[in-house]
């Protein structure tokens, strides 16, 4: 069976498939092939030989095209690719192959002496180019030399240059030095000529040649001067050489020198030299042969302009193909002679092409290439397709039925050895079609027999394919048992089963479904195994051919089987190397012979029990025919010969078809049998010889004869040629032709024989027939096949003509004919124009070609010109070979000489006349009136005025132009047509100032130029793309990006910057565009990163350069990725499955792609045993690139835990969830240890410790047990598997027994342990039968530690504790057995105990372990770093901690907010908590945990986010003023790090106390203008402006300007400007001191002090009756730890007595905002209230609110310094005096008409936050529900630093909580006096929960300074809605869980109402406030005496009631810290402002 694996991907394959199946034809009937679509062409290809010198380097280009555009790919010629190597080759981008300059020692032979060929693919084929020989050339030191030649006196004598062979190729001879002075050189015709004095030549091989030499010549010297024609370097040969001159004694026969056969190389179109180098005396002669082609018959060579002859040596200039064969030299004189024999080979370039070179082909159908291909020579030919060869080598490739894998590009190579040249062409498909595939098959099976089976295969396919089944290769019909079936579906799959009725045993074997169709084949088979005996199907006799491989399967059925074995004559085979025997049954023979292999095998298969099946198959090796070879001998037969060929089979079976044919393709069997006919005698002497005889050979005859023998095994073929020669005959023979002049002649000549004979053309030298030579190739006379053409005939070309036929054979064939030429007067030119200057000479001539003598009249307006009536007028004549030229002179032209001129020629065959218009002519005006119609940046329209043309019209205008700076040197030009006067200049640079102007032109030449005029272009958006651009990753979410500026000429003006755009890839999205500023720095590169990118991305970036006028044109993408990131998602579906007791297999699925981040490399399977998964160091990593794995040496029956993450470049990914697994159990190890303890004379106890590893639960133990050294089988004795001892009975004393023991679990028994002996005794030793061990104990839990003893007397058990001696005590204790029992185990207990007996025969001890596992204990939290949103702290696990840590657990909260959580992994030193508020403080503390549980809490972190408030603006810079209204300009201020959320803006006149909101949702980054302002006017400002920080108030004083937009003066208060209230005149006698500036703050603080000072009396007496914590301390805490929190709980209950109070009446001057969309203001929002909310309630403004109160003790005030005294619960200001002084309670009024009056009760003011409150302000205030509790302050001119940083703790409304554990609270380093208020300041008074958590009390010793800042920023956090400052201050309930993170809550906050009033008195012109919340107090304040904010300090609340002594003591220990003076308080709070609070109802 498959695995599972695997069958899933069948099933994908097979429903890709059937998609696929179901796609195609509509591919198909959508894309037909498709024109545009084609396969690569080579453009440019590279040439066959590439030779450079190491200095230059070189460049091979090699371009293809095709649709997609191919891929450029270089290779070698064994196929490999190449790649680059530095310094020495590269491949440049656009597919060059570079090899670049490099150093003689750098020279690498496989780089640079290499065969490279370029390869160019695309998905339609491959194409190879031509070999391309690479070879660098090196420097090499080389010396040339001229040896010294000896020579007969006067023979010609060859000097030649020696060039060392390692450099011949690149070095040649460019002169010869005669003694130094005289050069020698070669000529550009190749031939060479003779110098001067007619005696050198310098052949076009380089010798030198020099004729009869004399004794003079012995004197002189020769060197050689070479040139190298790559690097050019020039040099002398390094010897010089003489000629050694003999002078002949005697007659000398010629002697050769050098080799008698030489071959000779040349190309096409080369010049060449033959040598014959011969010496005789006396002079030789030389004659010059070639040879006929095929024959040894040889002609004389014909010496003509291009083959000329030098005494011995044969020159040929501009060589040719038909140049090439074997040439013989023959040298005689009078004494002997001597030969030379030389083999030239004119050498043509290859080329190839093939036709068709493209075409499409239906399947089935035939297709053909032809290569054609010419050049020489041509030794190869082959084809490759898609770059493999496919092995043919024929001019046509045939394929005979196309199949789709034959669709691709074809290639013909043609080669030779020195180079190659190949064509392409491309094969298409046709029509639909898909080959057979199975779509859907069985599987392999095992099985009972007697069910019936079915077997299905689906198959699919174009056209449909037929399914047919085997059974062990045998086809299977319908028969018996066996039904076979198919059908199609809807879908055109073929469905087919094959049906087993009731299988049997017999019916196993090897099922096998194939699929055909003409398409294609496809199959699968799977076994069927059947329970039953073996058995063998019957095998039928197997013939093979010799030599072949027999490979053979024996069907075999029956399952199980054992073995399969073949047997030959009775032995196992294999017995010889050729055969191979496979355990399937497959038998193989190698290279199969008859004598050694054909025989009988048998094959048997046996099962496990030994049942066997025998199975025979016969062998049979049938041998194929072979034939002799035989020929008709290498000589062509010559007609009437006899021939005879005799073709014998000398091996192969009988019988033989032996037979003769001609046919073309002797395959195709039986086609054109040749019979006895025609001369053909055919004899048959015996079945293996038949012989071919022709008795009369005719021409008929010449064919290729095949023999053909055919038996059953094969067939056998031999060819052999019979050519006959065939002497040449006329088929047309040339006669006489005569032609007219200027005709095309042709004259035809054929003749045919065998071989083809040669038709060559000859003209006669002179007039008459005798002598011939080779007709001149030139452009007008050709042959073509025997025809001579005479293109546009002549004079010149009459003559004789002579026509010869040679083949060899005979003497051949020849015809002399005449053609004759006919030639009348004739001008080639009937009419022309001629022009002249005027004033300048003239000729005018007449040329007329024809027979001579010719006559020439000349007429001149039709009138006869006689030169003698006017002497300007002069007539000649020239006779010229082809007729007469007459020539008209003109001395002095003159305008009347414009005349038609007419020459009139006359001859004997006729006349002709030509005219000539002559036109007397003058150069043109220049144009004028230049002007410029119109211009932009590239071009400029110009008009001018036409000027007089000259007598000629004008040809065109020249405009000319430059750039201003340029000189009239460097002008551009435009040529415009000369009918026209406009035209446009174009291809100007914009913003250029450009010179104009203009010239006209005619026939006879330019005038002078016009005036210039000058113009500007226009700017324009540049034109050029930004250049070398860049894109590089710098990490997984940034890309930077560089480039520089495009070429500066299309800047088009100055550039100013740059739109950097980028978009993810391959999407349709827009760019996104940033900016970037343009640098002025030349060439400097320009660069932005691009960050906040997806990780692992690809991104498209294009840039455009700006200008003033637009962009430029956006460069080309460049993409790029981002760096590879982690993955962010763990691998999915992991799953584990136990294999053994020490395998697991896990599994998974990965990640989804687009989490990935990156590409997954590996995958990471982390494990360990699920009780020590915690640990670290226990923990195992596998890593595996496949999506499961298998886990290997695994612990036995154990469970453990998994965990799989994915790796990618990035790093590792997430890890998956835990997933478990346990292995499965195996037999136990044997038991650890072993005791036998004598208990008596018959007794012995055995005691035993479990095995260390039991792999599994133990089922049981088993004690063997016998007599030492007794045989037999010893006793055993099955214990339970609780039970660890066991005591042995009825043993016989004084005998030793043997003991061992084992333990069973469920899977067996395992290992014995070691074996002890003991013997029975009456004497019975104390002895302990437990064994020492250590023993884990759980926290809390009990521990019971073992010690049995045994002994005679019974032993004592004492034990010992940690070396001390044991007690009992209430949680340990001594059981009756002797084990410990030790209760409720802690700590502490952990240790060592020893368990000790004794008896007065021995004693004995054992010492235990005891580990306890206990919760963690405090982790030590740390902070790292901190951010505007987030805190990094560092986690430490305690020391102590023996158990392993799992994790912790992170607690947090800000300050007036909800704890959360985060689990932290145990391994993460660091963690991160995000998403906090910015600028606010937070608490932070951690637990750990393990598998026992949560630990202890760690100390309290106090900390907080960075960021502030926002900062002040300059008032400059903010406030613009107008006459009737002021903008406000926002970006002014600074947001203190934490963003802006939103303004409010107040207004009112100086002299009013009311502010009027203008808005209380102003955005920040905007202007706001305050309209409808009254002129001249002044106004005060109030500002709020909020972040999550906390808010900050600003107010300015302004003036409106005039009508007519003047100013107003400023106000003098007599003190100067600056103030904000205006000073009031007095009388003139009234004293300055009784200024009511002065006076009236002065009363009413008088007044305040005195009011103050009663109602903190009225507090005092109030709060000793009623406060719960006058008792005991203890008391007082059981009260507030131990409170349940609810929606009424609270500290206060309620008081009958306060139920019944006057009407509530709200104070006429406040005017509260509204609820948004309602009908309630602020006011009734608080009287409606109704009810109070639980903890987690959300906020409604609908419902009742209930106050309570909180009673306070007895308050000593202490006054602030603010003025010239000390004031208590001051109203200094105007306007304020019905604020609440801290710390008074108050009932609240006016709720009697409108709720229960049971409801009313009291509130209480709390103390100020900063414990005193400087200047105007508000009292402690709880913030709204549902939000943090944010107070506003605010702080006059003079503000105060806090003093008491734990005045604070209750300021927050709903938020203070009292906690349970709060270690922080006993820290006695903490800051003074902190324990004593700390207690009770938390205690909430409006129901809020008291917290099981610590408080959020500030730890760190640097937060006790009294700076403002230190509680500046505590009221962070998003607000609900921009409106969430100013929400309903509900005194009680805490907020909705979650709230404070919640922006989008959308609490129906009402806008906020603005602070008190506020009398300006004493504040700076400038004055600002910072504040954290708006009271809304005023509600429910009475009429009473206005004052200012009470400035009290307050004192923290107390727990007991104080003595006014003591309080004073206390607020004089503090004093020092609130007295500084105003000053140094300015400066200490460092921006100069202080909070302030109110109290919100």
């Amino acid at each position: 069976m498959l695995p599972l694996p695997r069958l899933h991907a069948i099933k994908w394959l097979t429903l890709l498939a059937a998609m696929a199946a179901f796609c195609t034809p509509l591919a198909y009937a959508a894309s037909q092939p498709d024109a545009d679509q084609k396969g690569p062409v080579f453009l440019n290809e590279p040439i066959n030989r590439i030779d450079f010198s190491n200095s230059t380097g070189a460049e091979i280009e090699c371009k293809a095209s095709g649709n997609p555009m191919p891929e450029i790919i270089w290779i070698r010629s064994d196929g490999t690719a190449v790649g680059d190597v530095p310094g020495l080759r590269q491949i440049s981008s656009d597919g060059k192959l570079v090899f670049p300059p490099f150093r003689a020692e750098d020279y690498r032979q496989e780089v640079h002496a290499q065969v490279y060929a370029c390869l160019a693919r695309n998905q339609f084929g491959t194409i190879i180019s031509r070999d391309v020989h690479v070879r660098a050339v090196v420097p090499q030191s080389h010396t040339v030399n001229v040896m010294d030649e000896a020579v007969l006196r006067g023979n010609s004598a060859i000097l030649k240059c020696h060039i060392p062979s390692f450099v011949a190729d690149f070095i040649s001879v460019a002169s010869w030095v005669e003694d130094e002075e005289r050069e020698i050189f070669t000529t550009n015709d190749g031939i060479g000529h003779f110098d001067s004095d007619g005696k050198y030549l310098v052949l076009p091989s380089g010798e030198l040649h020099i004729r009869e030499v004399g004794p003079e010549d012995g004197y002189k010297s020769y060197q050689c001067r070479t040139k190298h024609r790559l690097t050019g370097e020039t040099r002398l040969s390094a010897t010089k050489g003489r000629l050694v001159i003999t002078e002949p004694i005697s007659s000398a026969t010629p002697t050769v020198s050098g080799d008698r056969l030489q071959e000779l190389t040349m190309r096409l179109g080369d010049s060449f030299s033959i040598l014959c180098q011969a010496q005789a005396y006396p002079m030789p002669l030389f004659r010059w042969y070639k040879f006929i082609e095929g024959t040894t018959r040889k002609q004389a060579v014909i010496l003509n302009e291009r083959v000329k002859q030098v005494s011995g040596t044969l020159i040929i200039k501009d060589a040719v193909v038909e140049d090439s064969g074997k040439y013989l030299c023959v040298v005689n004189n009078s004494v002997g002679g001597e030969s030379v024999e030389t083999v030239l080979t004119v050498t043509a370039p290859l080329s190839a092409k093939i036709d068709p070179p493209t075409q499409t082909v239906d399947f089935g159908r035939p297709a053909v290439f032809t290569c054609q291909y010419s050049g020489n020579p041509i030794k190869t030919i082959s084809w490759i397709k898609d770059g493999k060869s496919i092995g043919h080598s024929d001019q046509v490739l045939r394929i005979e039925s196309v199949k789709k894998e034959d669709k691709g590009m074809y290639q013909c190579f043609v080669r030779n050895d020195q180079e190659s040249a190949e064509a392409s062409a491309e094969l298409k498909l046709g029509g639909r079609f898909d080959p057979p595939v199975i779509r859907q098959a069985f599987q392999e099976e095992t099985m009972e027999p007697g069910p019936s089976v079915f077997l299905k295969c689906v198959a699919g396919g174009n056209p449909t394919p037929e399914i047919s089944w085997e059974l062990d290769g045998k086809k299977i019909a319908n028969i018996d048992r066996y039904q076979v079936g198919q059908y199609v579906t809807v879908n055109g799959d073929v469905v087919s089963y094959l049906n087993i009725t009731s299988v049997h045993a017999n019916d196993g074997g090897l099922y096998k479904c194939i699929a055909k169709s003409k398409v294609g084949v496809a199959e699968h088979s799977a076994k069927l195994n059947v329970y039953g005996l073996p058995y063998i199907r019957q095998m039928e006799k197997k013939a093979i051919v010799a030599g072949e491989t027999l490979i053979v399967t024996c069907p075999v059925a029956g399952y199980p089987i054992d073995s399969i074995v073949w047997e030959r004559d009775n032995r196992a085979l294999p017995i010889n190397r050729k055969q191979k025997v496979f355990p399937n049954g497959t038998l193989i023979i190698e290279n199969v012979e008859r004598n050694s292999d054909q025989a009988t095998y048998t094959c048997v298969a046996k099962n496990v029990e030994g049942y066997s099946a025998r199975g025979s198959l016969e062998v049979q090796v049938m041998v194929p025919p072979q034939i002799a070879p035989f020929d008709f001998g290498s000589e062509a037969i010559n007609m009437n010969d006899m021939v005879s060929a005799t073709c014998t089979v000398n091996k192969g079976d009988t019988p033989i078809d032996l037979y003769w044919t001609t046919a073309p393709d002797p395959k195709l069997g039986g086609l054109g049998k040749l019979m006895t006919n025609d001369g053909i005698l055919i004899t048959k002497t015996t079945q293996r010889i038949s012989m071919l005889s022709i008795e009369s050979v005719h021409a008929r005859h010449r064919a290729n004869y095949t023999c053909v023998a055919r038996n059953a095994a094969g067939v056998a073929y031999h060819t052999a040629e019979l050519s006959v020669n065939v002497p040449p005959r006329w088929i047309l023979e040339p006669t006489d032709k005569a032609f007219a002049q200027g005709s095309d002649a042709k004259v035809e000549c054929k003749a045919d024989g065998f071989p083809k004979p040669q038709v060559t053309w000859k003209k006669a030298v002179g007039d008459s027939p005798g002598e011939y030579k080779d007709l001149k190739k030139n452009d007008n006379i050709r042959v073509e096949e025997g025809t001579l053409h005479i293109d546009n005939i002549q004079k010149t070309n009459e003559g004789y003509y002579l026509c010869e036929a040679i083949n060899g054979i005979g003497s051949g064939l020849s015809a002399v004919i005449m053609i004759s030429v006919q030639a009348p007067p004739e001008f080639t030119e009937k009419l022309r124009n001629q022009t002249a200057r005027r004033g300048e000479p003239a000729v005018l001539q007449c040329e007329a070609k024809g027979e001579k003598p010719i006559g020439i009249l000349w007429n001149m307006n039709n009138v006869r010109l006689d030169p003698k009536n006017d002497n300007r007028y002069t007539i000649r004549e020239e006779i010229l070979s082809t007729g007469v030229m007459s020539s008209l002179s003109i001395k002095r032209t003159e305008r009347s000489d414009s005349a038609l001129f007419t020459c009139l020629a006359t001859n004997a065959f006729g006349s002709d006349d030509a005219s000539i218009n002559m036109i007397i002519q003058e150069v043109p005006e220049m144009p004028y009136a230049l002007k410029v119609l119109d211009k932009s940046g590239r071009s400029v329209q110009l008009s001018w005025a036409q000027p007089y043309d000259g007598n000629s019209p004008l040809i065109r205008y020249i405009i000319e132009f430059k750039r201003s700076r340029a000189s009239w040197d460097e002008v551009d030009r435009v040529m415009v047509p000369g009918h026209t006067t406009e035209a446009q200049v174009q291809k100007l640079s914009p913003a250029t100032t450009y010179n104009i102007r203009i010239v006209a032109e005619n026939a006879i030449g330019t005038s002078q130029s016009s005036e210039a005029v000058t113009i500007i272009t226009a700017e324009e958006a540049p034109s050029g793309k930004p250049q070398n651009i860049k894109v590089e990753p710098v990490n997984q979410t940034t890309l930077r990006v560089t480039w520089k500026p495009p070429a500066r000429s299309e800047w088009n003006g100055e550039i100013l910057g740059y739109y950097v755009g980028y978009k993810l890839s391959n999407t349709n999205s827009s760019y996104v565009f940033e900016t970037v500023n343009f640098l002025t720095e030349e060439g400097k590169e320009h660069s932005l990163e691009l960050n906040n990118l997806r990780v692992y991305t690809q991104y498209s970036v294009v840039i455009q350069a700006f200008n003033k006028i637009g962009a430029g044109p956006l460069s080309d993408e460049e993409k790029q990725f981002t760096a590879e990131g982690t993955p962010s998602q763990p691998p999915s579906d992991t799953a584990c499955t136990t294999l053994t007791s020490q395998t697991i297999r896990v599994s998974w699925v990965s990640p989804p792609l687009e989490s990935a981040n990156g590409v997954i490399k590996t995958y990471k399977v982390v494990y360990a045993p699920s009780d020590e998964w915690y640990d670290d160091t226990k923990r195992h990593y596998k890593k595996t690139a496949s999506s499961d794995t298998v886990l290997h040496g695994l612990k036995k029956f154990t469970n453990y835990t998994m965990q799989v993450l994915a790796t990618t470049a990035g790093g590792d990914g997430v890890r998956s969830a835990p997933i478990h697994c346990q292995t499965e159990p195996d037999v136990p190890e044997a038991p650890t240890d072993v005791k036998a303890l004598v208990k008596g004379q018959a007794a012995i106890l055995v005691s035993w410790r479990p095995p260390a590893q039991p792999n599994g639960i133990i089922q049981q133990y088993t004690v063997y047990s016998k007599v030492e050294g007794a045989e037999g089988e010893p006793k055993s004795q099955k214990i339970p598997h609780y039970q660890m001892s066991y005591e042995a009975t009825e043993l016989e004393k004084n005998k030793p027994y043997e003991f061992w023991v084992t333990a069973s679990t469920n899977i067996g028994e395992g290992q014995p342990s070691k074996s002890i002996v003991a013997m029975p005794s009456d004497q019975v030793p104390a002895k302990i039968a437990s064994f020492d061990d250590t023993f884990t104990a759980t926290f809390k839990e009990d521990a019971k530690m073992p010690c049995l003893a045994v002994g005679a007397p019974q032993p004592e058990i004492t034990w010992k504790i940690k070396g001390v001696e044991f007690t009992g005590n209430d949680r340990m204790r001594v059981l009756p057995d002797g084990s410990l029992l030790i209760k409720s185990v802690n700590r502490q207990d952990a240790g060592e105990y020893s368990c000790h007996a004794e008896n007065s025969i021995a004693k004995d001890s054992i010492t235990h372990k005891l580990i306890v596992l206990a919760p963690p204990q405090s982790p030590q939290v740390s902070l790292s770093a901190t951010t505007t949103d987030s805190l990094t702290v560092k986690l430490k696990p305690h020391e102590g901690d023996t158990a392993p840590l799992h994790g912790y657990t992170l607690h947090y909260k800000p300050e007036f907010g909800e704890w959360e959580t985060a689990e932290v992994s145990v391994d993460a030193q660091k963690y991160t908590i995000e998403n906090l508020l910015c600028g606010s403080r937070y608490q932070v503390y951690a637990t750990g945990f393990n598998n026992i549980g949560a630990g202890e809490a760690s100390d309290i972190l106090n900390t907080r986010t960075k960021g502030y408030k926002p900062k002040l603006p300059e008032k400059q810079r903010f406030i613009e003023v107008s006459s009737n209204s002021v903008s406000l300009h926002f970006k002014a201020w600074k947001d203190g790090g934490c963003p802006m959320s939103h303004f409010v803006v107040e207004n009112k006149k100086r002299d009013q106390t009311e502010w009027n909101q203008i808005s209380n949702n102003v955005k920040p980054d905007n202007n706001y203008v305050v309209l409808d302002l009254e002129p001249a006017t002044w106004y005060n400002l109030r500002i709020t402006a909020h972040n999550s920080a906390g808010f900050t108030v600003a107010e300015y004083d302004f003036a409106t300007l005039t009508v007519t937009g003047g100013t107003v003066a400023p106000l003098d208060d007599g003190h100067g400007t600056g103030n904000l209230n205006t000073r009031i005149r007095l009388p003139a006698w009234m004293p300055e001191w009784l200024d009511l500036n002065f006076m009236v703050p002065l009363i009413a603080t008088v007044i305040v002090v005195a009011v103050g000072i009663l109602v903190v009396c009225v507090a005092l007496s109030r709060r000793r009756a009623d406060d719960l914590r006058g008792g005991q301390k203890d008391v007082y805490y059981d009260v507030v730890y131990n409170q349940t929190m609810g929606p009424g709980a609270t500290l206060d209950k309620r008081r009958p007595d306060l139920r019944d109070e006057l009407g509530y009446i709200a104070p006429p001057n406040r005017k509260l905002p509204p609820v948004p969309g309602s009908n309630y203001n602020t006011c009734d929002r608080i009287k409606r209230a109704r009810g109070i909310r639980s903890n987690h309630s959300t906020w409604d403004p609908r419902r009742t609110n209930l106050y309570e109160e909180l009673k306070t003790p007895p308050v000593p005030l202490h006054g602030n310094h603010y003025g010239p005294e000390d004031v208590q619960c001051h109203y200094r200001h105007p306007g304020m005096e019905d604020e609440i002084c801290p710390y008074a309670t108050f009932h609240l009024l006016g709720f009697r008409e409108e709720m229960d009056p049971t409801k009313a009760m009291n509130f209480q003011t709390f103390p100020h936050q900063n414990g005193h409150a400087p200047g105007p302000g508000h009292a402690g205030t709880m913030g709204p529900p549902g939000h943090p509790g944010h107070v506003h302050s605010r702080s006059g001119s003079q503000s105060m630093p806090r003093a008491n940083r734990y005045a604070r703790k209750n300021s927050q409304g709903g938020q203070s909580s009292i906690y349970t554990p709060a270690p922080e609270y006993d820290d006695p380093a903490n800051c003074a006096e902190e324990d004593q208020y700390r207690r009770y300041t938390r205690v909430n008074s409006q129901g809020g929960s008291l917290y099981s958590g610590p408080g959020p009390e500030y730890d760190d010793p640097a937060n006790c300074a009294p700076e403002e800042d230190q509680y500046g920023s505590q009221y962070g956090g998003p607000y609900g809605t921009p409106y969430d400052h100013y929400g309903s201050r509900g005194s009680m309930g805490r907020r909705s869980v979650g709230s404070a993170r919640n922006p989008g809550n959308g609490s129906p906050e009402p806008p906020p109402p603005p602070p008190r009033n506020h009398d300006m008195s004493n504040s700076s012109f400038n004055d600002s406030k910072e504040s954290n919340e708006i009271s809304e107090a005023e509600c429910d304040r009475d009429h009473g005496p206005r004052g200012n904010y009470g400035a009290v300090k307050r004192s923290p609340l107390q727990k007991d009631q104080r003595t006014t002594e003591e309080m004073r003591k206390l607020i004089e220990s503090r004093r020092p810290l609130n007295e500084a003076g105003p000053k140094q308080l300015q400066q200490q709070s460092g921006a100069g402002f202080t909070a302030y609070d109110t109290m919100a109802v």
